[in-house]
């Protein structure tokens, strides 16, 4: 039996002895593939591994040269009213959920200011840097200031990185000032979250194209920040968990997850709706290919 079939298997025998709520997983080690579904493959919310595609989007924008980490929030929405500190917060503080902003804020909630961005650098910040909290916000407004070089980040992502992947027309959910939320809401089918999970595995390139910097990947799982938490949730990067294991993952609700396992060269994909043991399905996939 071929490798991949055979962590499939295993992974597909704990999914429903556990009874968890899987839709669909996707198994790739080196070029050999496999995959099994629970339900038809649809376009799910992959909610929080949104933001991997985000930080794969700053990537690119930093290969291309029009931002950098170190750059500040009023250098790219300078009609913003900062609160205290906040002109010192930069795409590298939103990314790691370091900006030390005290402002929470998810993709499924509603909007109710007039704009967000402004909402939430309008606090003091305890420090970039100093405070790690977790909230769709802080990639919300790295977006916006992608944006503000680049107008449709969506659109602006279209040529360089979904139209290679073979990514038809994705829809992402969008603030009601018509912004992409970011850190959540990019609707996509398991097969094609995969080819996001080939591209990470194999440090941004795809076939014959290097869509995103090497460097760069390797940088979202390797510059950790530790977030006070602990088990899987102890240490993030850009955009991107540490763990299980000797892994590292994009991590969504309800066990929308890339586990990336550099040093066996495979990924597995999985989506899901899982509301009370979504974690088990990442410890799952490592444990699968662990044998």
């Amino acid at each position: 039996m071929p490798i991949a079939s055979s962590i499939l298997d295993r992974f597909v025998s704990a999914v429903d002895e556990e009874g968890l709520g899987a839709y669909g997983v996707h198994v790739l080690i080196g070029e050999d593939a496999a995959q099994h579904r629970w339900r038809s493959d649809d376009r799910e919310n992959i909610y929080s591994a949104s933001k991997g595609v985000c930080a794969l989007a700053i990537g690119i924008a930093i290969d291309e040269g029009i931002l950098s980490l170190n750059s500040p929030v009023p250098e790219l929405l300078p009609a913003i009213n900062l609160g205290a500190g906040v002109e010192t917060v930069t795409v590298r503080h939103l990314l790691t959920m370091s900006s030390g902003i005290d402002f929470i804020w998810f993709g499924d909630q509603p909007v109710p200011w007039p704009d967000l961005a402004q909402e939430m650098l309008s606090k003091p910040t305890r420090g970039p840097g100093a405070v790690f909290q977790y909230t769709d916000a802080s990639t919300y407004i790295a977006m916006r200031m992608l944006g503000a070089i680049v107008g449709d980040v969506r659109d602006w992502l279209m040529p360089r990185l979904f139209d290679p992947l073979g990514i038809h027309n994705p829809q992402w959910h969008r603030c009601p000032l018509g912004w992409i939320i970011g850190g959540s809401g990019l609707e996509l089918r398991t097969e094609e979250l995969a080819r996001i999970g080939r591209l990470l595995r194999d440090h941004g390139r795809w076939g014959g194209l290097q869509l995103v910097d090497a460097a760069w990947v390797d940088r979202m799982h390797a510059s950790w920040v530790e977030t006070g938490g602990g088990g899987s949730s102890e240490r993030y990067g850009f955009a991107a968990w540490d763990g299980p294991g000797s892994c590292w993952r994009l991590d969504g609700r309800y066990g929308q997850y890339v586990v990336v396992d550099q040093t066996r060269d495979t990924v597995i994909t999985i989506t899901a709706h899982e509301e009370l043991r979504d974690h088990r399905l990442a410890e799952l996939a490592y444990t699968a290919m662990a044998g």
